[in-house]
C-alpha cells in the first residue's frame, strides 16, 4: 500500500490530514494511536469502505489505483468490529468461514465447492477453533468469535492480515491466546490497535497516529520510547519492558 499526501475527510471533519504511509506486502506493521486519531478511518480506507479526497493526493494499493473492490478484498485477511457485527446470530461458523471467499464485508449464503470447505475447516484448526464448526456464531463468546474471524480471514490464504484491535473485549487470557494465534500464521501483519501489549515480537515497525497525522514512522525499539509515547497519548508514560510491552501512567 502507497499512500501520498492523502486527505480523508468524514462527517464534516478531517480524520486523515495529508498522510503518507507506505507499507509492503509481507511487511509487518503495527498502527498505534489513540481513540479518535484516524486509526479505524485508516482501515477502512485500505480496504475501500472509504475513499480520499480525489483533489487531494494519490493511494495505490498492491500497486494498483483502481480495484474491483471484491478483488481486493480477496487479497486481504480482514478482522474488524464491524464485521464481527455484520455477522447474522444464526449463521454457522463454518459459513461464516467460507463467506471469506467472497470478498464481501458481511456474510451471504454459500454451499462451498469441496475445495472451499477444506480450506475453511483447515483455517478453523490453523486459529484454534475447529471444535466451533458446528455452532453459531451467536452463540460464541468474544474470544472464540474473534478465532473464528481469523480463521475466515486466513480461509482464502491472504497475502496479509489486516488487524483492527483484535483483542477487543476479550480477558487476559483471551487476548494472551489469541495473539500467540497470530504470531503463528506466518502472514504479514498490519496490525491497528490503541493497545501496546498487542504489538507482538513479530511486529517491526511501527507508526503512531495522532489527530490524523503520522507522529513518527520506523523501526519498532526506535519509536517505541517513552517520550514518543508521551506525546502521542498526551500523558506522562514510562515505558517498561521490551515486547511484551506494559507502561506505567503518571499523572
Amino acid at each position: 500500500m502507497e499512500m501520498r499526501d492523502v486527505t480523508v475527510v468524514r462527517d464534516g471533519r478531517i480524520a486523515l490530514d495529508s498522510v503518507s504511509l507506505t507499507i509492503e506486502r509481507g511487511e509487518n506493521v503495527a498502527i498505534l494511536g489513540p481513540n479518535g486519531c484516524g486509526k479505524s478511518t485508516l482501515v477502512k480506507l485500505i480496504d475501500r469502505e472509504l475513499y480520499p479526497r480525489a483533489d487531494h493526493g494519490s493511494m495505490r494499493i498492491l500497486g494498483r489505483q483502481r480495484w474491483n473492490v471484491t478483488e481486493l478484498r480477496k487479497e486481504l485477511g480482514i478482522v474488524t468490529n464491524d464485521l464481527q457485527a455484520q455477522i447474522l446470530p444464526e449463521t454457522s461458523v463454518l459459513d461464516a468461514v467460507v463467506a471469506g471467499f467472497q470478498g464481501k464485508l458481511g456474510v451471504y449464503y454459500d454451499e462451498g465447492t469441496p475445495e472451499r470447505l477444506a480450506a475453511a475447516q483447515a483455517a478453523l484448526v490453523a486459529a484454534e477453533a475447529a471444535h466451533l464448526s458446528d455452532r453459531v456464531f451467536g452463540a460464541l463468546s468474544s474470544g472464540e468469535a474473534r478465532r473464528v474471524l481469523i480463521a475466515r480471514a486466513l480461509a482464502h490464504d491472504p497475502g496479509s492480515l489486516l488487524l483492527d484491535e483484535p483483542t477487543t473485549s476479550l480477558d487476559l487470557v483471551s487476548a494472551h491466546a489469541l495473539l500467540e494465534t497470530l504470531r503463528r500464521t506466518g502472514k504479514g501483519l498490519v496490525l491497528v490497535t490503541h493497545h501496546l501489549e498487542e504489538i507482538i515480537p513479530e511486529i517491526d515497525r511501527v507508526v503512531l497516529l495522532k489527530a490524523g497525522r503520522i507522529l513518527a514512522d520506523g523501526p519498532r525499539r526506535e519509536v517505541m520510547t517513552s517520550q514518543n509515547l508521551s506525546q502521542l497519548f498526551c500523558t506522562d508514560i514510562v515505558l517498561q519492558g521490551d515486547g511484551p510491552y506494559s507502561a506505567q501512567v503518571r499523572r
